[in-house]
């Protein structure tokens, strides 16, 4: 089945604790803290995979989660990171996060790699807090966090040509013939429900990659029919072929058509209308054809036209070398130039607050990413941890803010489920 969308879960594996652990030996006096930090929690990389053909195993998988790290111990031993989990996916896959639609990743190179939620780091032991003031410190981290996030996965197949037309004019029965794809071919409707990739090879030892793209009809821009299934593959193809049945064979008009198919690029994406394009006149041998020919060189006297009959074989040779002509003096298709890219952010000085305070029901209520890493990270079990985590608040300037708002001491403080009395 082929599947060219996908939304999953991914969850990434948590830092391994840190060891809070002194040298204790018979004849060593003063030994000193030996705690070693925990390892980093397992990445979740999508990995490309050129064999792969569809988002199907991705479907499937619905929840990804990775390993935590391994925790440190005694002995100055710290832990082991845990295995990354690779997951494969085809080439021409774009990964966004679902929340805001960012762009993470465009994968369109064979083996290439990205981290799509990277594993928190290991909690750090006590060996790591010893400092000349504090030689001794009884504290470690807990892990940090893995990344948790909702990717959106679109599948977008990688061809130099994309046939587009409306569905039954021939574009199947074209790939057939020069290509070594065999899709399947029928006289009706809708015969192409996914995308068929073909290879052409020439005499002359060159090649490019041709598409077959499921049929338009009118409304395709607003999802009608296959809609977005369609339209989605063909921004990645250099050159746009549109397949025009200059015969008429089921009564259309092949001017009509053509406006047709222009309209509903455009309403997509009007990146598509730039692109590159030729017209294949098919169904020449029918009886008509020369006729609407003649008029669709009227109407449209400066398109490159190449009239052939696909199933007679008749014409193509001159298509497909012209065609590998343009493919070759094309650059490659970067179809998010302009998208919000994840991985490149502006970052401007502001006097902004890591957190946020608002009151609910006479209790302040504190939360923010930063506040909430430093939260889970923190051993409430042991004093000097606690103490740490109040002064980093306080370097923050949560209490500042929270006497700004109106709080006094004795009033209770929640972050995330649990709540806090707040304390000079």
């Amino acid at each position: 089945m082929f599947v060219d969308e996908v939304t999953v879960l991914v969850e990434a594996g948590k830092g391994g604790d840190g060891c809070t652990s002194f040298r204790r030996e018979k004849f060593v006096e003063m030994g000193g803290p030996n705690g070693g930090s925990g390892g980093r929690g397992a990445n979740i990389i999508f990995e490309v995979d050129p064999g792969l053909k569809t988002l199907i195993d991705l479907k499937m998988m619905k929840h990804v989660k990775g390993d935590k790290g391994t925790n440190g111990k005694g002995s100055n031993m710290n832990g082991a990171n845990a295995t990354d989990v690779v997951i494969k996916v085809p080439m021409g896959t774009s990964v966004f996060n679902a929340d805001n639609n960012y762009l993470i990743a465009d994968l369109i190179k064979p083996n290439e790699r990205v981290i799509v939620a990277h594993g928190g780091r290991g909690g750090r032991g006590n060996r790591a807090f010893a400092t000349h003031e504090n030689p001794a410190p009884k504290m470690s981290e807990y892990g940090e966090p893995g990344e948790k996030l909702t990717l959106r996965c679109e599948l977008k197949v990688l061809a130099d040509v994309g046939l587009v037309g409306m569905p039954s004019v021939g574009k199947s029965t074209l790939i057939s013939i020069i290509s070594n794809c065999n899709p399947k071919i029928g006289a009706y409707h809708f015969t192409t429900l996914s995308p068929n990739l073909g290879v052409i090879k020439l005499r002359d030892n060159r090649s490019f990659v041709m598409a077959d793209l499921p049929g338009l009809i009118e409304g395709a821009a607003q999802g009608v029919g296959l809609g977005h299934k369609f339209l989605r593959h063909a921004m990645r193809t250099k050159v746009i072929a549109h397949v025009i049945d200059m015969g008429a064979s089921e009564g259309r008009n092949p001017i009509d058509d053509y406006e047709s198919i222009c309209l509903e690029l455009k309403n997509y994406d009007e990146r598509l209308l730039a692109k590159p394009h030729v017209i294949i006149a098919n169904k020449m041998d029918l009886p008509d054809a020369d006729t609407n020919l003649e008029k669709f060189k009227e109407t449209y006297p400066n398109e490159a036209i190449y009239p052939i009959s696909a199933i007679m074989n008749e014409g193509v040779d001159n298509l497909i070398n012209d065609l590998a002509d343009m493919v070759e003096n094309l650059d490659e298709v970067n179809i998010y130039e302009n998208q919000t890219n994840e991985t490149h952010r502006l970052y401007r000085f502001e006097e902004t607050k890591p957190f946020s305070i608002k009151k609910e029901n006479d209790i302040w209520v504190l939360s923010g990413d930063e506040i909430e890493k430093l939260f889970y990270m923190t051993r409430f079990t042991e004093d000097e941890s606690v103490e740490r985590f109040a002064r980093k608040l306080r370097g923050m300037g949560v209490d500042e803010e929270l006497e700004r708002l109106g709080a006094k001491r004795g009033d209770e403080v929640k972050i995330l489920d649990y709540i806090f009395i707040f304390k000079d």
